[in-house]
């Protein structure tokens, strides 16, 4: 037992006591000193502060703890958003997780080829799948889709103008406009049309000696409804080619498949943008396609070539452990009778409602007797896709909902516990949108919370 050897007991005393030996194993000698310098400091200086050997050997515990504690941890998400952007948007399939980690424990053939023994291109581990998948001539992957929209402009624009309707100028969360990227990228915007209203004769007027390409932005996280015209892509391609120009389309979310087969609304895939005329299209690893974070880009074979040859390829490239993980999300693809039960986006966005209610029917006696003075309910709500995909597609979805007074301090308490519960408020109740609660993890959030 640590022994009480006066009000302050010296550092020397503590780092001897058996109690502390298992801070020194945990968080290192070094570590421990400066904490127990630190509060025996602040004993000396406050004398509210705890003076025992056992307590000084408490706080310095606690506070090791919190310093050590990871930042960034795992999370129960019932938000009602499947792809939170603040909650690290697509899930990974576990064979893809396992193939990153495997990736990052130890050398690989990143970038050398097996067969020659010479130096391989990371690029190849992945595009020839986004290429059978897309039915692009090639293919190549940066760090995300802003990454891949600004080296596709500084490839084909750089101090040349680029047509793109006014009401495609988008923003998206964490301030990523089409106009500042443009800007960054070297290529300079040339608007075309209305907010609500773009025709062909409005990109065949912006076409000039000036002119780089034509770019189409898919309308990620809002819609524009009523009195409107927008050119299809088949138009546009016509348009540029007729003026000897590329026609860029960034797809935003992105989508492998056609969603509509799994109920859901339909969203543009790069398949669709290139069979139109597209020369080359630009999407995200991290949200409807359901792998990790990047950026993919597919098109023609000169364009990409063109691309590659960027020195700001390098800059924006994949590390080995994401590229592990996208390899393995596209070849599940490769077998898309099995999507929805092998990749946990799709799974989560084609969760029927019946199964919701189910988890939420198991979780809301948990939440009466942890809260028996609050009014919990199940409350039919609506989840969203999120990440800027589909944004006027709602998804039937049940809540375990809360009621009373101090719900922001309910929520607080929540998001306190080992693992983070995040829901959010609405309508004067705290919802816990079960939609993303699969049965595998209810016994960890029921256990936690008891």
């Amino acid at each position: 037992m640590v022994q009480e050897i006066g009000p302050f007991p010296s550092v020397d005393a503590l780092l001897r006591a058996s109690e502390t030996q298992v801070l020194l194993a945990g968080f290192g000698r070094t570590a421990v000193t400066a904490m127990l310098r630190q509060v025996l400091t602040e004993c000396r200086t406050d004398r509210r502060f705890k003076t025992t050997a056992a307590q000084v050997v408490d706080e310095v515990a606690d506070r090791l703890a919190r310093r050590f504690a990871r930042s960034q941890r795992p999370v129960f998400n019932l938000t009602g958003t499947v792809l939170h952007t603040n909650l690290g948007r697509s899930p990974l399939p576990p064979e893809a997780a396992e193939a990153a980690a495997e990736a990052l424990r130890s050398a690989t053939t990143l970038e050398f080829d097996l067969r020659t023994g010479r130096r391989g291109e990371r690029d190849d581990h992945i595009a020839p799948l986004l290429c059978e998948l897309t039915g692009a001539e090639a293919a190549t992957v940066v760090n995300n889709n802003a990454a891949a929209v600004m080296l596709v402009l500084n490839t084909l624009a750089l101090g040349k103008e680029v047509a793109v309707s006014r009401g495609e100028l988008i923003e998206i969360g964490g301030a990523f406009r089409i106009p500042d990227i443009m800007a960054r990228s070297g290529a300079i915007l040339r608007e075309v049309g209305t907010t609500n209203r773009t025709h062909p004769r409005d990109y065949q007027d912006a076409v000039g000696a000036g002119s780089a390409a034509l770019m189409r932005v898919h309308q990620a996280n809002y819609a524009i409804v009523g009195f409107t015209a927008s050119v299809p892509t088949q138009v546009l391609a016509t348009i540029a080619h007729d003026a000897g120009l590329p026609l860029i389309e960034d797809l935003g979310s992105g989508s492998l498949i056609d969603l509509g087969r799994f109920g859901l609304p339909h969203e543009p895939t790069p398949r669709e943008a290139l069979a139109a005329g597209a020369d080359v299209v630009t999407f995200s690893g991290d949200k409807l396609l359901g792998g990790p974070q990047a950026g993919l880009i597919v098109g023609h074979n000169k364009v990409i070539t063109m691309i590659n040859r960027n020195p700001l390829k390098r800059a924006l490239r994949l590390d080995k452990g994401r590229l592990a993980a996208l390899e393995v999300v596209l070849r599940l693809y490769l077998d898309p009778d099995r999507l929805t039960a092998r990749l946990p986006v799709l799974r989560l966005l084609t969760r029927p409602e019946p199964e919701i209610r189910a988890t939420a029917e198991r979780i809301a006696p948990v939440l009466t007797d942890r809260w028996p003075d609050r009014d919990v309910r199940l409350q039919p709500c609506q989840s969203q896709i999120g990440s800027g995909a589909l944004p006027v597609g709602l998804l039937p979805s049940v809540a375990a909902s809360i009621g009373g007074s101090g719900l922001e301090n309910l929520a607080s308490s929540l998001r306190g516990l080992p693992r983070p519960v995040i829901g959010r408020i609405a309508q004067g109740r705290l919802l816990l949108d079960c939609r993303c609660l699969e049965p595998i993890d209810e016994a960890a959030f029921i256990a936690q919370l008891r």
